[in-house]
């Protein structure tokens, strides 16, 4: 009887290459949000409309938000604006970032919604840091009075994916949730 041979293999491990492909949307969220930016600031002179569309319900404007969504804090001073709006939304970032990188259980829908989530972030900190005025918003849309609002707050390319992705990552972890129970109750 022949002695049993056991065969050990030691593969490097591979980076999961997978895992970053969605970042690239990352880099096309903040690339087209700044090049939006800045077309609208080359063209649309500062608190003025350029163009609208479908009579006034689209509208693109030039207006600069030195506060955050709805305006929030833009008569805060500039220092407690520059924690508040650049330092800590950095911090926050950066531990995304880290949970994208370290978590391997992440949906690959999961994935890219992180990854929208973040280029959103990046391009309006871009902004905080770079732009003194502010965030550079344009997107202007009649909201007929719902919730007491004539006009949606102006937004921008990165509020939209900001939203977008962030509703695609509820939806997905929603399901994730709904998935589990079902089987465990299995």
């Amino acid at each position: 009887m022949a002695p049993n041979t056991y065969t050990v293999e030691f593969k490097p491990a591979q980076p999961k290459i997978k895992k970053y492909i969605p970042l690239i949307l990352t880099a096309i969220v903040i690339i087209a949000d700044q090049i939006t930016k800045a077309l609208i600031v080359k063209n649309i002179p500062l608190y003025s409309v350029g163009a609208s569309f479908f009579g006034d319900f689209l509208r693109i404007v030039h207006v600069c938000n030195p506060g955050i969504a709805f305006s929030i804090g833009q008569g805060w001073s500039v220092a407690v604006r520059g924690i508040l709006f650049r330092v800590i939304p950095l911090i926050v970032i950066i531990l995304v970032i880290a949970v994208y990188i370290r978590n391997d259980d992440f949906s690959q829908l999961q994935r890219w919604a992180i990854s929208g989530i973040i280029g959103g972030g990046l391009g309006n900190l871009i902004d905080r840091f770079f732009r003194t005025e502010g965030v550079v918003d344009f997107i202007d849309v009649k909201f007929y009075g719902l919730f007491g609002l004539d006009r949606w707050p102006t937004f921008n390319v990165a509020d939209s994916a900001v939203v977008v992705c962030g509703i695609l990552l509820i939806i997905s972890f929603l399901i994730m949730l709904k998935k589990e129970k079902k089987e465990a109750a299995a």
